[in-house]
């Protein structure tokens, strides 16, 4: 399996976040906040497969990119960045040894705490 970052849902990550569009809860929050199966779905069927993309901060480059398991670290609920998301996901990518997500999550939990990224 390689997983990368995917440059275009960072780059939209950034950009949220600069807009306001968050939800700055808390580390344990995620389970609660983010998108179910049904909610995914949804989205897809709305807006397809690489508007979905830009809510995942990997990519599976293993998989094909119209399937789910091709998008990993999902930062928010489909409408704004959460701070849960994020923490959740930088902890997951620091653990698996994914250099290049880990930084990018460890750099929009900084701007989201009111630094610069």
């Amino acid at each position: 399996m390689t997983v990368r970052l995917n440059e275009k849902a960072y780059e939209h990550a950034k950009s949220l976040i600069r807009k306001g569009q968050t939800a700055k809860d808390e580390r344990d929050d995620w389970s609660e906040h983010a998108p179910t199966a049904d909610e995914e779905n949804a989205y897809l069927d709305k807006h397809g497969w690489r508007e979905y993309g830009r809510w995942y901060l990997g990519i599976d480059t293993d998989m094909d990119d119209e399937t789910k398991g091709h998008y990993k670290f999902p930062y928010g609920d489909l409408r704004r960045v959460h701070r849960c998301g994020v923490i959740s996901a930088e902890s997951r990518a620091a653990q698996n040894d994914y250099d290049d997500i880990t930084e990018a999550l460890e750099k929009l939990h900084e701007l989201m705490d009111g630094g610069h990224a």
